[in-house]
């Protein structure tokens, strides 16, 4: 059984990267990616804390990180899009 949840922890990890790599046009599309590779980490803690028994306290940190993080991407993404009206990377000017 356990063998199948690291498995799925690294299915889920690597689908994560390739989605980040290969879907790089829209930001809401990175940003959901990214989250996704979050998830699987925070899969991949509580795989780890219930095998050798540990409270669950890390995971709670985790997740007040990782909401934060998702939330300073939203911010991120409205501010793009009420900027420069779509989250196309192509159409950003670096310059």
């Amino acid at each position: 059984m356990m063998i199948y949840m690291w498995l799925l922890f690294i299915v889920m990890f690597i689908i994560g990267n390739l989605i980040f790599v290969l879907k790089h046009k829209h930001l809401l599309i990175v940003l959901m990616s990214l989250e996704f590779i979050v998830l699987s980490i925070f899969f991949f803690f509580l795989i780890c804390l219930n095998y050798i028994e540990y409270d669950m306290y890390m995971l709670m940190i985790f997740l007040v990180f990782s909401v934060c993080e998702g939330v300073l991407g939203l911010c991120i993404l409205v501010s793009m899009i009420r900027t420069h009206g779509n989250d196309y990377f192509q159409s950003y000017n670096i310059l």
